[in-house]
């Protein structure tokens, strides 16, 4: 069930006309949200709630016998993982895998077919499977490191997993915040409605108005239709991209984020604008919150962060950034989308050229472009479907050639970028210049704001496209 469709309209009006009398007692409100939740989920197919469910009861029980059994706390642990992350190996990864070992065995002339050979049911990917698995690791870790203590109501455990603004797109949400939220009733407060219903309308611009419109022109583009090889055209193709999926994304956790505070709610922030950013670190402070501080809490901290010595920071974050690539998908594209990065951070870290440049006249402006090529050029391989494909784009993009065909769905995306642009630059303005920032948060400019919004999301929406994040 996508945001941005009818069904979803008529479940929104549905759940929230209940809502009121669900929320006044606990298990009312549990069981409410886990039922509207797994008809949000089951939308796309039933058969993918079992699965939820096997993570789920796994990690309840895991939970209970981690905080009542401390000498035997690291078995459980580990049935814990090894279901997460078994289920996302045989859903997500086994066609990688048997590729892999198919390339393998050939170089000794075995041929036994493993990717041909693959049970149907693998060659499925259940929507949203590394959300809800790595929010529901998280729990058992966190009972694990003491830093929470497992509930033992069932339906208290399953409305945190699964709540349906989140469950299929993030952001990752914590236990330790979420639960705490849950058991106490809060009437939604005006203000409440209106934050929530701000983020809301933000968010569906972001999608239906930027990413679906600018989608236009990077789709055929990767799909090789249209052919053009000018350095110009690709560099907008990237940068439209580049735009596409943070809206896209953005627009997704925003949506996310503005149902939870109707509920009544706090999600934190899940992306802060990270195309302002001046380096690389600052970058990933920005992008993709939810995942990149669970990243860091769960794999780079256990791995010993920076501890140890500057040449095992590295290869942590080496570590780190791969998985984080691999998380993204089952592709090489994808693993080689982490190594850029942990590359690039490398080198950002090793010799602290952001800040010694931006000691210069106009150095944080170079260290801006810098970055955003660096990002664009690691979003080369994200977006490819191959290795070749990203190569061949990579060498257009420094390429001389600049002959360029203006077609009307090239002026069409570009319109939309320049708005997308426009958005972004709007909120730099306020960040910097206190008059601009106070002139947006005036009622009546706020008002004004979101009715532009709304009339652009109605008449100027692209073609109805999933998020893209739902194939993660």
């Amino acid at each position: 069930m996508l945001f941005n469709s009818l069904p979803f309209l008529i479940f929104a009006i549905v759940f929230f006309a209940f809502w009121p009398f669900l929320n006044k007692k606990k298990n009312a409100r549990y069981s409410g949200i886990v039922l509207f939740s797994f008809l949000f989920y089951g939308w796309w197919d039933w058969r993918f709630l079992f699965l939820i469910l096997f993570s789920g009861i796994i990690d309840y029980l895991a939970g209970l016998l981690i905080y009542s059994n401390q000498k035997r706390k690291k078995l459980y642990l580990a049935i814990s993982l090894i279901a997460n992350v078994g289920s996302l190996a045989i859903f997500k990864y086994a066609g990688l895998l048997a590729e892999s070992l198919d390339s393998i065995l050939s170089l000794a002339s075995i041929n036994i077919g493993l990717q041909n050979n693959l049970p149907e049911f693998t060659l499925i990917l259940p929507v949203g499977i590394s959300f809800y698995t790595f929010q529901s690791m998280s729990y058992t870790i966190d009972i694990y490191r003491n830093q929470l203590k497992p509930t033992k109501n069932i339906f208290h455990f399953f409305a945190f997993l699964a709540m349906f603004p989140q469950l299929v797109a993030g952001p990752i949400i914590r236990a330790k915040n979420l639960l705490k939220q849950l058991e106490e009733y809060k009437e939604t407060t005006s203000l409440q409605t209106w934050n929530g219903l701000k983020l809301i309308t933000y968010g569906y611009f972001q999608k239906t108005v930027i990413a679906d419109n600018v989608a236009m022109l990077v789709n055929p583009a990767f799909k090789g239709v249209g052919g053009n090889d000018s350095m110009i055209y690709w560099w907008i193709v990237m940068i439209c991209f580049s735009l596409q999926i943070y809206f896209d994304f953005s627009g997704y956790s925003s949506i996310a984020r503005g149902l939870a505070k109707l509920m009544g709610y706090h999600f934190k922030m899940n992306f802060n604008h990270p195309y302002i950013s001046t380096s690389l670190k600052e970058f990933w402070q920005r992008w993709h919150i939810s995942l990149s501080t669970w990243f860091r809490d769960y794999v780079y901290f256990a791995l010993g962060g920076s501890k140890k010595s500057k040449l095992r920071s590295h290869v942590n974050m080496w570590i780190t950034m791969t998985i984080s690539g691999l998380w993204h998908g089952a592709a090489f594209t994808f693993i080689f989308w982490g190594l850029i990065h942990s590359l690039f951070l490398s080198i950002e870290r090793a010799s602290n050229w952001t800040r010694k440049i931006s000691t210069f006249p106009g150095g944080k402006t170079i260290c801006w472009i810098i970055v955003m090529v660096q990002v664009i050029i690691a979003w080369t391989f994200f977006r490819a479907e191959t290795m070749q494909q990203a190569f061949g784009i990579i060498n257009r993009l420094f390429s001389t050639t600049t002959t360029l065909i203006v077609t009307s769905q090239f002026f069409n995306a570009l319109t939309f970028l320049l708005i997308g642009l426009l958005f972004e630059i709007m909120y730099f303005l306020q960040l910097k210049n206190k008059h601009f920032r106070k002139a947006f948060k005036n009622i009546w400019a706020e008002a004004i704001t979101i009715a532009l919004l709304v009339t652009m999301s109605i008449f100027f929406r692209g073609p109805e496209q999933e998020f893209i994040y739902f194939q993660f």
